[in-house]
């Protein structure tokens, strides 16, 4: 019998969300039907073929505009009543402490009534979302309303900075279980619920598919060329970054840094390369397809970044898989997965001085050091962060919670 899962995203495609889509296609090739919602994304320009076959089947909440929200409210206010108005009322109680007033938490009530239309039209037994925000709501009234159990995965750092205003509590004790993705997470979700609901928090790593990185052994260069993969923003650390790589050069140390990626900081970071005159060694590409993400960081003699907050950056697997060290921060999860001298270097978040010594000490290295680096690194992620391996984990999660709805037990 073929489990049917509903997913629920914010935006889906997305550049940055490269690692949702494997979860669905590797829980489809484990016999799982996926059904693909989030509230926007149709109009998105995507650079990947695979984004573009998932937008063909994503169904979006807010393509069209408001008369389907408010039809499928009434309808359900038709035809169930007292879930009806259980459920506006913890819409209400949502958004008292939230940072969003409350109009916002009555839209994600009609969202909600529009999405359990959908989910019981496909069938759904389980529904999953992404990110505790109001991603998470948006299931959590739906199940409110008579829809099935739901989950989601939470990531960091947004659901740690503001768990009073995201409610997560309340999403955590009214969810069949939450997936952590690393133990760190799991820790701070810890926080925020009695020690009674512990056990429904789950640590599942988010996963690489073996096609990233399966036909790819290619040495690290012997050239001193660094990447940098991140959106353009304050907690990525890219000024930090502009900052040491100034020291590294002042010093006399040849070197060309690549910085991949868009975002709001750019011209402040073309500013700061400006001021140090460092346009002849440091790059910005821009936002790029993985097709072209994996090149870059296959040029590299290894990755950096420099991070103030994170959850666990995909783009540190992926660097690890493709055998090249990473420079990164001792920031959440990142420590369970690099290994500080044996597959990466780690270094104080936000200290210049520390980047710039860890920038040097990469630059300095044999290419038989990066070699033997890259090896650890790639096996090291292999063992923790296979897709296929983490989905398995996931859809035996989904599988009892289904059979749970269904038994009652």
């Amino acid at each position: 019998m073929h489990s049917k899962i509903g997913y629920f995203i914010n935006q889906y495609p997305k550049i940055s969300h490269a690692f949702i889509r494997r979860e669905i296609l590797a829980l489809e090739r484990q016999d799982f039907h996926i059904q693909r919602i989030a509230l926007r994304g149709w109009d998105a320009d995507i650079l990947d073929s695979e984004d573009q076959e998932e937008q063909n089947h994503t169904q979006y909440v807010l393509r069209g505009g408001p008369l389907p929200l408010i039809g499928a409210a009434l309808q359900v206010l038709i035809s169930a009543p007292k879930p009806f108005f259980a459920a506006l009322a913890l819409a209400f109680r949502m958004s008292k402490q939230a940072e969003r007033s409350l109009p916002y938490h009555l839209v994600y009530f009609l969202e909600a009534c529009l999405t359990l239309q959908w989910l019981k039209a496909f069938g759904a037994t389980h529904v999953h979302a992404h990110f505790g925000t109001n991603s998470t709501e948006v299931v959590m009234l739906a199940h409110a309303l008579g829809g099935p159990p739901y989950s989601f995965t939470v990531h960091g750092p947004l659901e740690f900075d503001r768990p009073l205003y995201l409610g997560l509590g309340e999403k955590i004790r009214r969810a069949a279980f939450v997936v952590a993705i690393t133990s760190y997470c799991r820790s701070q979700l810890s926080r925020w619920v009695g020690h009674v609901h512990w056990p429904k928090l789950k640590v599942i790593h988010c996963g690489l598919e073996a096609a990233f990185h399966d036909a790819v052994n290619i040495p690290p260069p012997e050239s001193s060329r660094l990447v940098c993969i991140g959106r353009l923003c304050e907690q990525k650390g890219q000024l930090l970054l502009i900052e040491a790589a100034a020291k590294v050069a002042a010093k006399g140390v040849k070197f060309e840094l690549v910085l991949v990626g868009g975002g709001e900081m750019r011209g402040e970071i073309e500013a700061l390369i400006a001021k140090y005159s460092l346009k002849d060694q440091v790059f910005l590409t821009g936002s790029v397809s993985t097709e072209k993400l994996r090149e870059e960081i296959i040029r590299a003699r290894a990755l950096v970044l420099p991070s103030f907050a994170e959850g666990l950056p995909m783009v540190l697997m992926e660097a690890m898989a493709l055998r090249r060290p990473v420079l990164t921060t001792y920031v959440a999860g990142i420590p369970e997965l690099v290994l500080n001298g044996e597959n990466g270097l780690l270094f104080a978040a936000g200290s210049i001085e520390a980047l710039a010594l860890a920038m040097e000490d990469i630059l300095s290295r044999s290419p038989d050091q990066l070699r033997i680096m890259g090896e650890a690194a790639y096996t090291r992620v292999l063992e923790r962060h296979s897709i296929d391996i983490e989905a398995a984990k996931l859809g035996e999660l989904f599988r009892k919670s289904s059979e749970s709805a269904r038994t009652g037990i």
